[in-house]
């Protein structure tokens, strides 16, 4: 297929484009900056000027091409969010930006539209013990801090899944590590900035295996269907940021009291709320297995791949 990538820079785009190349398949990133452009056709894909946010000028750039599909990977985040406040450029790239995207798959002729989703549409806090499925709510936590996150992130779906014609697929991911993903952790944890607590679960993904789940779906997801990109072991944050520190010998992360996290409300969501996720939908329809079924193997594999 040929697909336009809106993130093929970004830190799961760096993974993710080789990984669509790999697989056969053409790849256009979309970027704002030359510096952008370089990144992207050092990978083997083309580059299209344009800023998603700006409907006319993204088409005027696509205008006379043709594409198959579409994948949004957009995220403003260049480190862990800490405040609500630093989730608002986000929220806006997964409304505008993913309105104009369905656009610009409308204008080039696709017929699949893959958009980047998180776990955290389930809601923020505990979410029970139960595994969550793909039916489970989705959309704006009773928490009303929260709210207008768990808003962006339906509305990003009901983009994706609102066109006739078009095969509309959302993947929920859980917390990227892995690749660039664990050498932002360990830059964090060298400078001694990611406070932890031991308490919270939270669903996990590698990016090697986000990106095989995402080639999976772009060639053989179902149209208007959800799915859960996560691993096999729900664990800790703490858990993960230790074993990263362990691996790859950075100092040991401060443990702190939950209460101590609280002038930093998102920080603290992620941290200390209980998302346990299925990953069996995946698995059964897209037959897609993560490499890594564990933030064990995965941090290994990173810390080996570093040298260390």
């Amino acid at each position: 297929m040929r697909i336009l990538l809106a993130g093929a820079s970004g830190v799961f785009g760096r993974v993710l484009t080789p990984a669509l190349i790999d697989a056969g398949h053409e790849v256009v990133g979309i970027t704002r900056s030359p510096d952008g452009v370089r990144a992207i056709e050092a990978m083997g894909a083309g580059a299209v000027v344009a800023d998603v946010l700006d409907r006319e000028q993204l088409l005027a750039a696509l205008g006379g091409r043709h594409f198959d599909a579409v994948i949004s990977q957009l995220t403003a985040l260049k480190k862990p969010p800490m405040r609500n406040k630093d989730m608002d450029v986000t929220n806006v790239l997964r409304t505008v930006g993913t309105e104009n995207l369905m656009a610009a798959a409308k204008a080039t002729g696709a017929r699949r539209f893959l958009t980047q989703s998180m776990i955290f549409g389930y809601g923020y806090g505990d979410q029970g013990a139960t595994p969550l499925t793909e039916d489970a709510f989705f959309g704006p936590s009773p928490r009303k801090a929260f709210a207008r996150h768990g808003e962006a992130m339906l509305r990003n779906e009901q983009i994706a899944f609102s066109e006739p014609g078009i095969d509309g697929i959302a993947l929920r991911y859980g917390l990227f590590y892995g690749g660039p993903a664990t050498s932002a952790y360990v830059d964090f944890l060298k400078a001694g900035k990611l406070p932890l607590v031991k308490t919270g679960t939270n669903g996990f993904i590698h990016l090697a295996d986000a990106a095989g789940a995402t080639v999976a779906a772009v060639e053989r997801g179902k149209g208007g269907e959800a799915y859960n990109i996560v691993d096999d072991a729900p664990a800790p944050f703490a858990d993960v940021a230790m074993e990263i520190a362990k691996d790859f010998r950075t100092k040991t992360p401060r443990v702190v009291p939950a209460w101590m996290t609280k002038p930093m409300p998102y920080l603290n969501a992620f941290i200390t709320g209980r998302w346990i996720v299925s990953n069996a939908k995946a698995k059964d329809q897209l037959g897609w297995q993560p490499q890594y079924p564990s933030f064990r193997e995965g941090v290994a594999a990173d810390a080996e791949a570093a040298g260390i």
